[in-house]
């Protein structure tokens, strides 16, 4: 029985799409390995955000390849944003990689690796000299109805909480980001659809889903129409919160464009939605905002916030900030920093500005040299990290609802959970009886970015 074995880097929706095509191998009577070495397929599911994304997908691709005289029938191959983005050019990089397959084209992968593992199998028995010499696979087309072929989960027992691919693709075009050209332009799933996803899923006890899209709440804005003032995204966590075993709801990342009046009134009468929100600001300053492209200014951003944080007094708020974003001034990175300690966010993701090939930021004018980069990062991870330590040593002593994911990935004899406002808690228990359980936990205390509590 031949094996495969699928590595993710980026985000949740790769992680998601990861699961898919781990799911049609599995099916077709291939089995799982978390080692490399033993694989006869490896895939890397790979990320185009930033730079330091790619080469480190390049560099492990590299050394998985390096020993392919040993084994050379092993299928490699590329799946996601970065192969996307480069295309058949990475053939001239990785000499033994064979497959290349697009962000619309997943569904494609076991189809196009089993072809090409089964060649080099029966001529190895035909002529062993010439057994793995053969064509490569590059298919970064584009397929209508791609957004619909990312609907499938792997059986897992007592799984608490799984990711639900609502959209693919982006119109946006923010002058910093390649993911438009990656991923293409917006394409949601029909609302009935999802909602017989999730409904299997609660079926198979899982108690949370997250709802994923490039920007989650435009979705379906350009496919489907409002109803009673109600946008398609609305209706859509209207008719999730309808389902019976689904405890909690969750999305991923809204912008601040599509965040209307509806959404921020259904916080108001949607109790299973959790209380946070991840929010990119990515800068505090208006002319830096321009210079991204993003159709927002910062007052309209923390008056979002302010809202949200009215309609649900005890919501969380994330974010992603870019710093070094070429031209920034001194002043501009203050408001970032300004921005931050007036929303005090529970936690940022601080990224230092990374060039992007055929996107607008790239050739613009004032690119920052990387040690003014890395002090801004600096400066204001310390905002974000104190304001975090803060928000968590006040839970100290609080009871809190928390749902059980089971063992903790770094203490496999504690459990794991979060609370509604995804704060992660670690606590003693019985993985078999309380995973896909909410809790309630008392916190004992906090490292500062973990908290820990006793079952009550």
């Amino acid at each position: 029985m031949p094996k495969v074995h699928v590595r993710t880097y980026g985000c949740q929706m790769n992680e998601r799409d990861s699961e898919q095509v781990v799911g049609m191998f599995i099916e077709g009577g291939y089995t799982v390995t978390a080692h490399e070495a033993e694989a006869d397929v490896v895939l890397i599911n790979t990320c185009s955000v930033r730079d330091q994304a790619e080469q480190k997908a390049l560099g492990k691709m590299g050394m998985m390849t390096a020993p392919h005289r040993h084994r050379p029938h092993v299928v490699y191959g590329f799946m996601g944003c970065m192969a996307q983005s480069r295309g058949a050019e990475l053939f001239a990089k990785l000499p033994h990689l064979d497959l290349v397959l697009g962000t619309q084209k997943y569904h494609k992968a076991y189809e196009y690796v089993e072809a090409i593992l089964r060649r080099r199998l029966e001529a190895r028995m035909d002529d062993p000299a010439l057994s793995f010499k053969g064509a490569t696979v590059c298919d970064i087309a584009e397929e209508e109805g791609s957004q619909n072929t990312i609907r499938d989960h792997l059986p897992k027992l007592r799984e608490a909480s799984a990711f639900v691919s609502i959209m693919q693709g982006c119109n946006m075009r923010c002058s910093f980001c390649i993911v438009p050209d990656t991923r293409g332009k917006e394409r949601g799933r029909p609302i009935p659809e999802i909602v017989g996803e999730v409904r299997q899923l609660a079926a198979q006890g899982v108690r949370e889903v997250t709802l994923l899209g490039q920007i989650v709440n435009l979705y379906g804005r350009t496919e489907f129409a409002r109803v009673d003032g109600k946008s398609p995204f609305v209706q859509l966590l209207e008719a999730v919160h309808e389902i019976d075993g689904i405890e909690r709801i969750r999305f991923t990342s809204p912008h601040p464009i599509g965040y209307r009046e509806d959404l921020v009134r259904a916080f108001t009468r949607l109790p299973k939605l959790c209380s946070h929100i991840h929010f990119p600001m990515q800068s505090g300053s208006d002319r830096i905002l321009e210079a991204m492209r993003r159709p927002y200014k910062s007052g309209k951003f923390i008056a979002i916030c302010e809202a949200m944080q009215a309609a649900r007094p005890d919501l969380a708020i994330t974010t992603d900030v870019i710093v070094g974003f070429p031209g920034e001034s001194a002043a501009d990175f203050q408001a970032s920093v300004d921005a931050v300690e007036r929303l005090r966010f529970d936690n940022a993701f601080v990224f230092r500005y990374s060039k992007r090939r055929h996107t607008l930021a790239a050739e613009m004018p004032g690119q920052l040299p990387e040690q003014v980069k890395e002090e801004r990062n600096q400066i204001l991870l310390e905002s974000v990290n104190r304001i975090a330590i803060e928000k968590n040593q006040a839970l100290v002593g609080t009871c809190q609802q928390v749902l059980c994911e089971g063992p903790s990935k770094t203490n496999a004899a504690r459990l794991t959970g979060r609370t509604s406002q995804n704060k992660v808690v670690v606590f003693d228990g019985e993985a078999a009886r309380l995973t896909g359980q909410l809790l309630d936990i008392r916190i004992g205390h906090s490292t500062g970015f973990t908290l820990y509590g006793t079952v009550r």
